[in-house]
């Protein structure tokens, strides 16, 4: 579940009296001074072991909660007329005033119906309250990405980390804002990697980073922060049965969070490719069930009629069996490499797919029962939904 939802009229109506007020970091220490701006460079964490009280020191300045409002009568964010709030956290990314978070701390609904914010205040730990602008967001990455104005602020951006330096058992902190408590820490480990959760359109986020430190709403949009206080993810939901904390959380991994932001500052959206399958994992034991000459893959369930893969001349599964615990659609294609590269794990086609741009042309090896060939599909641009099969 999401977790900045839901935080509405006390946090909505401190927000609309919030007083409006008037790049990027670099390698050395010490802090730049630009223009009115003080830019503070955070580096040398980690050197000791992990340090939740030096992350926290050194960091917490660069975290934000962001007030999100909503207006649904004629644009008026006045909560009396029908209009609601949200709020989440954030970091700051650079001295431009950018600051990172999630989609759905600036944005309601799903899908094609999606509605960005009316009005986005953030403040600063040290009481500096202001209002931003939306520069972008993906719904399909659940990344945003907002811009107050720099001037008299000091700013402290947070460096971002990559996904293939974390590693299962990593200490980690987390800091924002759960319920509206302001630069909260929680520390706990990376619990696992490349799970999947939901975004906020009809298809899914295959590469989040599951922690058992604590996060709750309003820790949406917040770093998840190695032990060299490098950002690796930001946290965006929790999977819970009453709604609370039980260890189990889930962060958006840097290198989505980093495609992303790279793409909103270049245009203000994101374009993923878009093959036109669903798919199911193939294991050992299945494999040997059908009669495959493979033991792993992506067992193409359904094609979509007229889309990339059906072009190609992909096949999807017809009849339906039951095998162990789960039922399989056999008879499809199944695919094992992308460009070269093998499937072996369950989110590895989805997560090679995205690597890749619409208009991309990517070799398939495939097999279809005994028989291997190679298929040439050029991918298309993933819609807001997905269509009818």
């Amino acid at each position: 579940m999401s977790l900045a939802r839901g935080l509405l009229a006390a946090l909505a109506a401190a927000a609309v009296a919030l007083p409006v007020a008037g790049c990027g970091g670099n390698d050395s220490g010490g802090s730049q001074t630009v223009e009115h701006t003080r830019v503070q460079v955070v580096e040398g964490l980690g050197k000791k072991g992990f340090d939740p009280a030096g992350v926290y020191r050194q960091l917490s300045p660069g975290v934000v909660t962001i007030t999100s409002l909503f207006g649904n009568q004629g644009g008026s964010n006045v909560l009396g007329s029908g209009g609601s709030a949200g709020q989440g956290s954030g970091f700051v990314i650079d001295g431009n005033g950018h600051i990172a978070t999630n989609a759905h701390v600036i944005t309601n609904g799903t899908g094609a119906k999606i509605a960005k914010a009316n009005e986005v205040y953030v403040q600063f730990p040290d009481g500096n309250q202001v209002p931003a602008k939306i520069v972008g967001y993906d719904p399909n990455g659940d990344v945003g990405l907002v811009q107050v104005d720099p001037e008299g602020l000091d700013l402290v951006p947070l460096p971002l980390g990559h996904t293939g330096a974390v590693h299962v058992g990593d200490p980690v902190a987390a800091i924002g804002s759960p319920f509206g408590e302001e630069n909260s820490l929680s520390v706990g480990v990376v619990s696992a990697k490349n799970r999947t959760i939901d975004a906020l359109t009809d298809f899914s986020i295959s590469d989040a980073i599951q922690t058992d430190a604590a996060i709750n709403r309003g820790n949406s949009g917040g770093p998840l922060l190695d032990g060299h206080g490098r950002v690796i993810g930001i946290n965006s939901q929790i999977r819970s049965s009453g709604g609370g904390s039980v260890g189990v959380g889930f962060a958006v991994s840097v290198d989505t969070v980093r495609r992303s932001i790279d793409q909103i500052r270049a245009g203000g959206k994101v374009r993923y490719a878009y093959i036109g399958i669903s798919s199911q994992p193939l294991y050992p034991q299945l494999a040997r069930k059908l009669g495959l000459p493979v033991s792993t893959g992506a067992l193409i369930a359904q094609v979509v009629k007229g889309g990339p893969a059906d072009k190609a001349g992909l096949k999807g599964g017809g009849k339906e069996m039951r095998f162990q615990a789960s039922l399989v659609k056999v008879g499809g294609d199944v695919i094992t490499k992308v460009n070269g590269r093998p499937i072996t794990r369950d989110n590895d086609f989805s997560e090679q797919i995205t690597r890749y741009r619409a208009g991309d042309t990517v070799t398939l090896e495939l097999y279809r029962g005994s028989k291997r060939r190679e298929a040439r599909v050029t991918l298309g641009e993933r819609p807001a939904s997905v269509p009818s099969k």
